[in-house]
């Protein structure tokens, strides 16, 4: 992407020589993402998801506030979350919330349908700063399209019925099917777009949906419009497809006019963390960011959450 801002600080005498992975050189040291209390507006938007499908929420950053510094985490290490449980997803995000709040970021966008779906009122409850899920902004979207509206997710997001619920609560007479799609995120996270097997996997998710004549279709995982080319030749076209990553971004530039925290200044270099492998996901991600990113692999703390997580009722 050509307005992505790439990060590749060197040491003292211009050579990289830590352990981040740049693709090509190693560096010495990330600055933290805000260490004045004085000017919280420059702090760093926290985006997490559990591996390249958050990239879709970033790029939407990136075009709409683009003066927005922004720390992009990817659990890459407990990748797929659509086949995890509540609990353990609760446990994951409150560690996730926990590194980011050290790092002294002023909001976070969750950029994981399962994470909202199992655990976004929890975490609300546990923080004190302004968390944002991608299920209402899209539900939201979805009805001012159509009404007979579909809905693809990871396994884990579609049986929580979050998207079913939300779409109601928004318009009641509107009609909701879900497809639960546990391949789809591995294929993704696996570089296997073009593969014909992908495209043999999208038109078996998608049957159902046709059948029901569906005229929206959900994006409910953050991975799934990277899947876009294939799921637009198999869908009629007049099925609108609606991206929730576009609108929680609408959303997140609300809350911070809102709180007083939109940065004016020039924004800092994207920071990249992942628990898993630097190297795999800065290969999976320069075909979506347009060059190749500067990743630190991050040891999450160890953090202990008993609460109980919010269980969706029907």
């Amino acid at each position: 992407m050509s307005n992505y801002r790439a990060s590749y600080p060197n040491d003292s005498q211009g050579e990289n020589t830590s352990d981040s992975f740049t693709g090509i050189s190693r560096i010495e040291e990330i600055k933290p993402a805000f260490t004045s209390k004085e000017e919280p507006q420059g702090s760093r938007i926290g985006i997490f998801d559990s591996g390249v499908g958050g990239l879709t929420v970033l790029r939407e950053l990136y075009r709409q506030l683009p003066n927005e510094s922004i720390l992009y985490f990817a659990d890459t290490a407990r990748l797929p979350y659509g086949t995890r449980s509540g609990s353990e997803i609760l446990q994951f995000c409150f560690e996730i919330l926990s590194w980011m709040v050290e790092q002294g970021v002023k909001m976070v966008v969750m950029a994981c349908n399962t994470s909202d779906a199992l655990a976004l009122e929890s975490l609300r409850h546990e923080f004190n700063l302004p968390i944002l899920g991608l299920i209402l902004p899209g539900a939201r979207a979805a009805v001012q399209h159509g009404r007979r509206i579909g809905v693809i997710a990871t396994p884990a997001t579609a049986a929580s019925n979050a998207y079913r619920r939300a779409i109601l609560e928004v318009e009641a007479t509107a009609q909701v099917w879900q497809v639960g799609c546990p391949e789809f995120v591995p294929l993704v996270e696996q570089n296997r777009l073009y593969d014909p097997y992908t495209t043999e996997v999208a038109r078996q998710y998608l049957a159902p949906l046709l059948q029901q004549r569906i005229d929206t279709l959900i994006y409910g995982c953050t991975h799934y419009p990277h899947l876009a080319p294939i799921l637009r030749e198999i869908l009629p076209p007049q099925v609108k497809l609606v991206d929730p990553a576009e609108h929680v971004v609408a959303a997140a530039a609300q809350e911070l006019d809102l709180i007083g925290l939109k940065n004016t200044r020039a924004p800092l270099p994207t920071r990249f963390c992942v628990s898993g492998s630097p190297q795999q996901f800065a290969k999976l991600s320069v075909q979506w960011l347009g060059c190749t990113p500067v990743v630190e692999k991050i040891h999450l703390p160890t953090v202990s959450h008993s609460a109980t997580p919010l269980e969706p009722v029907d």
